[in-house]
């Protein structure tokens, strides 16, 4: 005790005895002091991040409150996360290598345990509870399947551990396999299936004890593109038609925008933004989800002015244009403007009266069946890209030609640099 006085300022000392905490507890909040300050959490308690959160009226089926994770007491992998996902919610966590997305589904699972937060489930909290206990069917990307058992016995293991009878097990089996169109396929060994098949039992094994809660990390990634997306409209199908709620980790931003209700765009540890999939794609409100989402244009400035919800932006070559001011509001300050190669014009008849317009020249244009991709040079970026649909009254632009672009001003947001 005479140690952990010499550690303990006499203050703290105090504070720890006064608010009634145990040693050990008070030990664990200095290790993470470096982590957030005690003035930031008393400052946090009792608050939510609007844009993450339902309305208090609603009840959440899962909620990350305050949810920290540090491995080694020093740094936050996953920063003050509070997250609410509605029963029914096929929600997907999105972000690149390292962004805390994998670390807060395994948390939730049940595999790494929060540093600092609470992790509830249908309004009970499941920090203190072990993985098995949870009751939250899981996917991941290498199927797990038992080499050694047939499919029929991969499924059935779920229910043994479960105290099911013989026949009750039997009979959600075959439900399971019919559910993912495998019924023929109860007596063969994992390795006598295809990857497709082995994904299928795999999510299959998921749904056999009835879940509400379904977590898959990644489960597509090793499939070819033709069967991924096959798979993409099929665990869409099924999980929307019994009902249960999924949360899928990713970081195939086309499988993002293509199954799920919501999207958690994260990185470095903070949910970037977090909406429906149209509203992420076509409202993205930094640049980091501009860039991240779907492909993008960027070209840089300084706002000179903004009225009537448009910000008239000079870019550094000096060329003039309009956009939609988003995380920026004041004049000379820098920005980068976002906008998508298919909302792109090059035809005058489409754009506003008075629309300001930018000298292109045409690099390359590729054509991609269904669509014409072209590469531009604008305003000095060489990498613009405009998309067009291949149609028999779709103009054809020639390499080297020279001709003036534009487009809506809603269509292009001004971002943070």
């Amino acid at each position: 005790m005479g140690a952990i006085k010499q550690f303990i300022p006499a203050s703290k000392r105090e504070q720890a005895k006064n608010s009634l905490e145990n040693v050990k507890s008070w030990l664990h909040h200095k290790r993470l002091i470096c982590l957030q300050s005690l003035q930031e959490r008393q400052k946090t308690v009792g608050t939510r991040e609007p844009s993450l959160a339902l309305d208090e009226t609603n009840n959440a089926f899962v909620r990350f409150d305050r949810v920290q994770k540090s491995y080694d007491g020093e740094s936050l992998v996953v920063k003050d996360l509070n997250l609410d996902i509605p029963k029914g919610e096929f929600l997907t966590m999105l972000g690149p290598s390292g962004s805390g997305k994998t670390t807060c589904l395994m948390m939730l699972a049940g595999f790494e345990t929060a540093t600092h937060g609470e992790i509830l489930l249908d309004g009970v909290s499941i920090n203190n509870i072990p993985p098995h206990k949870r009751g939250i069917g899981m996917v991941f990307q290498n199927y797990a399947l038992f080499p050694h058992m047939t499919v029929a016995e991969n499924l059935s293991f779920p229910l043994e551990v479960r105290n099911m009878g013989k026949s009750e097990r039997e009979a959600k089996v075959k439900r399971a396999l019919d559910m993912v169109e495998m019924g023929d396929f109860g007596g063969r060994r994992p390795a006598q299936l295809s990857g497709g098949q082995q994904q299928r039992i795999a999510l299959a094994r998921a749904l056999v004890f009835e879940p509400e809660l379904v977590l898959m990390d990644e489960p597509l990634g090793a499939l070819d593109k033709q069967l991924r997306e096959k798979m993409q409209f099929e665990i869409t199908r099924l999980a929307h038609n019994l009902g249960i709620t999924v949360v899928y980790v990713t970081h195939d931003q086309t499988e993002a925008l293509t199954m799920s209700d919501r999207v958690a765009v994260f990185n470095d540890g903070v949910i970037q933004q977090i909406d429906a999939p149209d509203v992420l794609y076509e409202q993205p409100k930094n640049s980091f989800v501009a860039q991240f989402i779907g492909e993008n244009n960027t070209l840089e400035g300084v706002i000179e002015d903004i009225k009537d919800g448009v910000a008239l932006v000079k870019l550094d070559n000096g060329d003039v244009i309009d956009a939609k001011p988003v995380n920026v509001s004041a004049k000379g300050e820098r920005t980068r403007v976002s906008i998508r190669p298919e909302r792109v014009e090059f035809r005058k008849d489409r754009l506003k009266e008075g629309a300001h317009l930018l000298n292109a020249e045409v690099l390359e244009v590729i054509y991609m069946g269904d669509i014409l991709r072209t590469r531009l040079n604008v305003a000095g970026n060489t990498e613009f890209i405009v998309k067009t649909r291949n149609a028999p009254d779709q103009t054809r632009l020639n390499v080297g030609e020279v001709i003036e672009i534009g487009w809506l001003p809603e269509d292009c947001r001004a971002l943070d640099a």
